[in-house]
C-alpha cells in the first residue's frame, strides 16, 4: 500500500507484524545491536510490507528509540528531518518512492502539478509511472558516496519496487551488497520478488511477513472496515470472501471492499446474460456502463468474473459466495476457448488505451465480446 504523507513512519503496528517487531528491535537494543546488513521485505500487496519498513527505518534512525521500542518518538531531530523528507541519513529510490510530508507545501503543489500533467496524457502518464518507478544503474551510482563516507553514524538506503532496477543496476548494487560497510542497511522492497536476480536474493535476508493469521487476518479487516461495505452490514462470510479474494492479504481485502467496481458483481452478471440472450445490445450496454465505472474499473470486474467463471468450468466452487454465478452458468457455460479470447481481448485493450485510444471505444468493443461469450 502506498502512502504519499510521513505518517506512514509513525502508524500503528499492524497486528501481525508485532512479532517480527519484537524480535528486530530486540537485536538492536541488544548489544552487540546486530541487524542484517540487507533486508527484503517481498511479497503480494496489501501485507503491509512498506509500512513495515518505513515503521522500521524511522525507528532505527530515532535518537530515542532506546526510550520508545515500541515506535519512533516522532519529536527528536531525526523525526523532524523524516516529516520534512530531509533526512541527511536516508537515501531512498525510486525518489517517488519516498514518503511526502503533508506539511510541505512546495512537495505538494509539485506532486498535484505532476498529477495534472499526467492525467491530461493518458500514454504519458503510463510511461512516466514506469519510468519513474525504475531504478537505473546511474541512480544506483549516485548512492556510492552516501554508503561509503563513513563515520557518519546509521545511514540506511531504501530500494523500492526493487524488482524494476535494471540488470546493470542490480549489477551495481551487487558491489554493495558484497561489500557491507558498517551502519549502513539496505532495505529492499518488492511486489515480485520472482522478478529479482538471483544473486541479488542471494544476498539479502528476507523478512518474514508473508505469514498472517486468518483469524488475525479477519480481525483486522473486520474493525477496519467498521462493519460495513458501501454502507451496508457486512457479515462475516462476507469478510472471508473478501480475504480470499485478496489472496490473505488484508489491506488488499480492505482496498477490495472499496473499489468502486465490487458492489456491480450482480449487476455485470446480469449485463453479461442480457447481452448473451440479445436482451440488450452492446452499445447500450456500453453507454450505462460508462456511466458506472471508467474502463480500467470495469476490466478489472471484469476478470474477477472471469476467474470465477473458469473455476466452476473446471468444478471448483465460486470464490463469490455473495452473486448465484452457479445458477447463471447452469444453462450456458462458455468454452474455455472463447474464455480465453475474452481474456486476450482485455489485454489488448489494456494495451490500447496505453496508446491513447478512447474509452468508448474499447467499451463497445469489449460489450461486443461479452455478448459473444
Amino acid at each position: 500500500m502506498n502512502d504519499n504523507s510521513d505518517s506512514i513512519y509513525f502508524a500503528p503496528l499492524l497486528p501481525w507484524q508485532q512479532t517480527l517487531w519484537t524480535q528486530l528491535t530486540a537485536r538492536v537494543l541488544t548489544p552487540p545491536q546486530s541487524l542484517p546488513h540487507a533486508l527484503l521485505a517481498a511479497g503480494m500487496q496489501g501485507m503491509g510490507k512498506r509500512a513495515f519498513v518505513w515503521r522500521l527505518v524511522a525507528w532505527l534512525l530515532c535518537r530515542e528509540r532506546e526510550q520508545h521500542p515500541l515506535g519512533a518518538c516522532e519529536n527528536c531531530d531525526s523525526c523532524q528531518w523524516l516529516k520534512s523528507g530531509t533526512h541527511p541519513s536516508l537515501q531512498v529510490l525510486p525518489s517517488v518512492s519516498m514518503p511526502i510530508s503533508k506539511a510541505s507545501s512546495h512537495s505538494q503543489e509539485a506532486l498535484k502539478s505532476t498529477n495534472k500533467k499526467i492525467k491530461a496524457d493518458t500514454k504519458s502518464s503510463k510511461a512516466a509511472d514506469k519510468s519513474a518507478l525504475t531504478t537505473k544503474v546511474d541512480d544506483i551510482r549516485a548512492l556510492q558516496p552516501f554508503i561509503y563516507q563513513g563515520g557518519q553514524g546509521m545511514r540506511i538506503c531504501v530500494l523500492d519496487h526493487a524488482e524494476q532496477m535494471t540488470i546493470a543496476a542490480a549489477n551495481a548494487l551487487l558491489k554493495t551488497l558484497e561489500e557491507p560497510q558498517s551502519q549502513v542497511h539496505l532495505f529492499l522492497i518488492s511486489d515480485t520478488p520472482a522478478k529479482l536476480l538471483p544473486t541479488i536474493k542471494s544476498r539479502v535476508q528476507q523478512l518474514p511477513l508473508q505469514s498472517i493469521d486468518a483469524g488475525v487476518a479477519r480481525d483486522y479487516v473486520t474493525h477496519m472496515l467498521g462493519g460495513t461495505v458501501n454502507r451496508e452490514a457486512v457479515s462475516p462470510s462476507q469478510i472471508e470472501q473478501l480475504l480470499q479474494l485478496a489472496n490473505g492479504a488484508p489491506l488488499a481485502a480492505i482496498d477490495l471492499a472499496g473499489a468502486p467496481w465490487y458492489s456491480k458483481r450482480a449487476l455485470w452478471l446480469t449485463t453479461w446474460q442480457a447481452l448473451r440472450s440479445g436482451k440488450r445490445s452492446s452499445i447500450a450496454a456500453s453507454d450505462y456502463w460508462q456511466s458506472q465505472l471508467s474502463i480500467g474499473e470495469f476490466i478489472q470486474l471484469t476478470e474477477q468474473m472471469l476467474l470465477d467463471i473458469r473455476r466452476i468450468n473446471l468444478g471448483l466452487s465460486s470464490s463469490q459466495q455473495d452473486i448465484d454465478l452457479t445458477a447463471a452458468l447452469q444453462n450456458h457455460q462458455p468454452s474455455d476457448s472463447l474464455l480465453e479470447s475474452l481474456v486476450d481481448s482485455l489485454q489488448q485493450i489494456k494495451m490500447a488505451l496505453q496508446q491513447n485510444v478512447q474509452e468508448k471505444f474499447a467499451y463497445d468493443r469489449l460489450m461486443q465480446q461479452l455478448a459473444q461469450l
